[in-house]
């Protein structure tokens, strides 16, 4: 007999995925150039050269066995060296290879992060808007995700309702700054407050409750934006990252968990995880891509394109008459609808080949989606298309 939560599933397809496989069969018809399509967060920006160039000379230098082979279960030993060290000297930490280990990107770190401090039954709370994959990542697990409702002001958390949400069941806490899909980024404020609770929730409750940070877009923060590295304020903090956005990637499928070296157990969880891989089957990224990753991880992609980019897109829809706060990083604008229903509002736009997503499914109905990682070039075009289909339409 078949599974049937996931035949379930497949009536809740991604909307973000059904979306972009509309724009790629509508670019057919009349040409993907003419095709405005804002739905899927893929890096536009080409991968560093000295990305590539490391690829081929490792080709060129390491056996077959150490760049095809397994790598050690928790990762190459010399990669997690690297990462620590890296680490430790941009955000004046004490990582060292026994707080990492390798993972599929950062999907598989969230996988091993809520698998390291849940058991089935026990709540994780995230804050809208969030990433919707949240959902299967952590109830799949067995766990309950728990979504704490957006304070559209200015997107920070809302800390009134935490507080009513978190309670003697909550395990971990799970957070996404620089945030998809809203673009902003935590202030130091905001995460020493939620810190604090944390603190006082788990010493009531007489058990840690874990922060998991889910970091792909730390790298991208725009021009004196406050961005505090979240693990140096508090302890018990799971770090889970991917270089597919710093470095445009996100094929090569590779991220690490980092905990704090503060955190107790940290060398015992790192440990654990390699246990967690056997039963989920995210086991040894890449050898080759984990070797290519050390050898480039101060530097990034072109990633100043967003900057530019968002700076186009909001100025726009700011003078057209959207509701929307400024994005602090990413390469994603979240302004409110100019109707009730964002759902309606992206169907009449689609009709103009201008192709957002609306929010409903990041918790947070009323707001739709704009991944600007695409051509500058096309963002200028798209914004024709744009005053036409609010004038024409509000």
């Amino acid at each position: 007999m078949l599974a049937q939560k996931y035949i379930d599933m497949l009536n809740k397809k991604s909307v973000i995925r059904e979306l972009s496989e509309y724009a790629v069969i509508r670019g057919k018809e009349i040409g993907y150039e003419n095709v405005f399509d804002y739905t899927l967060g893929n890096p536009s920006v080409p991968v560093p050269k000295s990305y590539n160039d490391s690829l081929i000379r490792l080709i060129g230098e390491k056996s077959a066995m150490d760049l095809h082979g397994y790598s050690q279960s928790l990762g190459i030993r010399e990669v997690r060296d690297a990462v620590a060290k890296s680490l430790s000297r941009r955000f004046d930490m004490d990582y060292t290879l026994d707080h990492i280990f390798m993972t599929s990107g950062a999907a598989g770190a969230i996988a091993h992060a809520v698998r390291l401090v849940t058991v089935p039954g026990d709540e994780v709370i995230t804050f809208a808007p969030y990433f919707p994959e949240y959902g299967p990542y952590v109830n799949h697990s067995g766990a309950v995700l728990k979504v704490v409702p957006p304070s559209t002001r200015d997107f920070q958390i809302n800390f009134d309702a935490f507080e009513e949400m978190i309670n003697e069941k909550t395990m971990a806490v799970l957070v996404n700054s620089p945030n998809n899909p809203s673009g902003i980024v935590y202030s130091t404020q905001t995460i020493k407050r939620l810190a604090q609770i944390l603190t006082d929730k788990s010493r009531e409750y007489g058990h840690i409750i874990y922060l998991i940070s889910d970091e792909p877009y730390r790298e991208i923060v725009f021009r004196d934006v406050d961005a505090p590295y979240i693990a140096k304020y508090y302890d018990a903090t799971i770090t889970c990252y991917s270089f597919s956005k710093s470095l445009s990637v996100p094929g090569d499928r590779i991220g690490y968990v980092a905990i704090n070296p503060a955190c107790p157990d940290a060398e015992k969880m790192i440990v654990m995880c390699g246990q967690i891989s056997r039963g989920i089957g995210h086991n040894c990224p890449s050898a080759i891509i984990q070797w290519a990753v050390a050898e480039n991880l101060d530097i990034t992609a072109d990633i100043s394109v967003y900057e530019k980019n968002m700076n186009i897109l909001y100025d726009e829809l700011t003078a057209l008459g959207f509701e929307v706060v400024k994005p602090g990083g990413t390469f994603y604008i979240f302004p409110k609808a100019l109707e009730d229903d964002a759902i309606a509002f992206c169907n009449k736009a689609k009709e103009y080949d201008f192709i957002g997503v609306p929010a409903d499914s990041f918790a947070c109905p009323g707001y739709f989606r704009l991944a600007y990682c695409i051509e500058t070039e096309k963002v200028y075009r798209s914004l024709e298309v744009l005053r036409r289909f609010v004038k024409e339409n509000y």
